[in-house]
């Protein structure tokens, strides 16, 4: 059987806040830790019956970034239900989810600019 791994890495400042995430996929297309500023790594407990999720950002990512990083993650999420389930229509409220999400983020943003 072949197996394959995903690494995650944390450097916390002195109180424990998460200054730098890094990523590296052994089947991916790079060499080595890549830099992220968020991750939401969400696994079932089939025992449970349970989602379990690490969510974490650093904490210098800007605030319409994490929004972003939000919506963005829903989309996929959407994808995922179509393909592995074919919901169509569960994917669809999801992806309506986002647009709306997206509209909001786009008139918080420019009212920021005025």
């Amino acid at each position: 059987m072949r197996t394959s791994e995903i690494r995650l890495k944390v450097e916390l400042d002195d109180k424990n806040v998460p200054e730098k995430l890094f990523w590296h996929a052994q089947d991916g297309l790079s060499t080595g830790l890549e830099e992220t500023k968020a991750f939401n790594l969400m696994l079932w407990n089939q025992e449970k019956q349970e989602t379990m999720s690490i969510n974490l950002w650093a904490k210098d990512m800007p605030i319409h970034e994490m929004k972003r990083f939000f919506i963005d993650t829903i989309g996929s999420m959407a994808n995922t239900v179509e393909s592995a389930t074919n919901d169509s229509v569960m994917a669809q409220e999801m992806k309506n989810l986002c647009q709306r999400l997206a509209q909001h983020v786009s008139e918080e943003i420019q009212n920021k600019g005025q």
